[in-house]
């Protein structure tokens, strides 16, 4: 069994309650053993859209890497998600596997640890939340990682 962390956001219709369907679609598939509280962000990489509500989960999945990426996107398009706008556009949903254990990935469609983690506050502030000493391979733990995006 492998402890992952998957990020969750929303910045259409009722974020809050789209993010606790999610939870639950994802509760009936994995062990969500955590779930960070919810917060306020601004659009990274296309402005022109509204403010995400964004959190993290911690899961126990008995399933491989890819076959839980498969189950976050399920649970996506099981909420409306469509991928045809912008990209990093408006979404109901959006469920992105950030760690997967202690492993690194890289294959097609799959790279874990998420591989802008590092660079991004509204994830790495949950995760955080959750377990401020949780490793990310190759690049230390989120605690330091969230310092440094602190202050710059």
């Amino acid at each position: 069994m492998a402890r992952a962390y998957v990020g969750i956001g929303s910045n259409l219709g009722d974020r809050e309650t789209t993010i606790r369907q999610g939870l639950a679609l994802l509760a009936k598939r994995v062990d969500v053993v955590a779930v960070s509280s919810l917060r306020e962000t601004e659009p990274w990489g296309y402005a022109d859209q509204p403010p995400f509500l964004n959190g993290a989960a911690a899961v126990d999945a008995t399933l491989p890497a890819r076959e839980l990426l498969e189950v976050l996107l399920d649970v996506e398009r099981e909420l409306g998600r469509t991928r045809d706008g912008p990209r990093f556009g408006p979404r109901t949903i959006d469920l992105d596997l950030l760690l997967y254990g202690c492993e690194e990935i890289d294959e097609p469609g799959l790279v874990v640890p998420h591989p802008r983690l590092h660079e991004r506050l509204f994830a790495l502030e949950p995760l955080a939340e959750l377990d401020p000493a949780l490793e990310v391979p190759g690049r230390g733990s989120v605690g330091a990682l969230l310092a440094g995006l602190q202050s710059r």
